[in-house]
């Protein structure tokens, strides 16, 4: 065995090592995102090593689109609002990012640590897949919420 299959082999093993999570502070961040009585309105949680920990939490959608880069992988909860002129309501949606350069193993290990993730973050109405930046769209996260919500009744006008 040749020293470059024996480095390759060391990093599928640590890549493919049983990823850990954060569950109190993912745990704690979900919840205050669903509380309509707090500002925030997302929360990400990326990989520190093998853990999977909260990176950053915030209000707006600008600030939500910063927090992923192409070679990172990250799984965010945000709070959209939703409904017509009679009735507001607060929707919630789970995505997951793989970054363009991240490497096929980290790509294919998101799956079983996105279950683990979906443990905690257990209430969404839509789950998103997403790779790139372009896909980081308000109006399109809102369609696919309003899509997912079946009837869509608002007239525009309020009497």
């Amino acid at each position: 065995m040749t020293a470059d299959v024996q480095v390759q082999e060391e990093v599928v093993r640590k890549v493919m090592a049983m990823t850990s999570i954060d569950k109190e502070g993912i745990r704690n961040a979900y919840t205050e995102v669903r509380d309509d009585k707090t500002d925030c309105n997302w929360a990400v949680f990326k990989y520190d090593g093998s853990q999977v920990m909260v990176a950053a939490k915030g209000q707006t959608f600008d600030d939500f689109k910063s927090q992923f880069g192409d070679d990172e992988r990250a799984f965010a909860y945000i709070r959209l609002q939703t409904g017509d002129e009679m009735s507001k309501r607060s929707k919630f949606l789970m995505v997951t990012w793989v970054g363009t350069g991240v490497s096929p193993i980290k790509k294919a290990k998101m799956s079983t640590d996105k279950a683990l993730v979906k443990e905690i973050l257990a209430n969404f109405s839509v789950e998103l897949t997403l790779e790139s930046a372009h896909e980081l769209d308000h109006e399109a996260f809102l369609t696919e919420l309003i899509k997912a919500g079946g009837a869509n009744y608002g007239t525009g006008v309020r009497d």
